[in-house]
């Protein structure tokens, strides 16, 4: 189980994918994201596994939840800097996102 401080900890924010590469030195499917977390946090790049399931157009602009306070991890040679949250049931994959229109870098509680 975890704590409610230890979930507390988890700095879940709302991002805007601004740009989208295939990386093409990973062995599976990837996408090299760069992702406008607002004012406070700027813009950053995280590394997704997503490569087989999203088209890069279905992905720029749209708004997701991640994961913004992760340690750095390199992943096939790019630094990621943080994690987009998805649900995954038999194989089918499904970014979360916001159901309303919210400023990225809003919180989620």
């Amino acid at each position: 189980m975890v704590s409610i401080d230890e979930f507390k900890s988890i700095d879940l924010r709302i991002a805007k994918i601004i740009d989208v590469q295939v990386h093409e030195k990973a062995r599976n499917p990837m996408y090299i994201l760069r992702l406008d977390l607002g004012k406070e946090l700027g813009e950053r790049t995280i590394v997704a596994g997503i490569g087989d399931r999203y088209t890069k157009e279905e992905l720029v602009g749209k708004k997701i939840v991640c994961v913004a306070n992760l340690d750095p991890k390199q992943v096939a040679g790019v630094e990621s800097n943080g994690m987009l949250l998805a649900a995954e049931n038999g194989g089918a994959l499904a970014i979360l996102v916001p159901d309303r229109e919210i400023e990225q870098g809003s919180r989620v509680h």
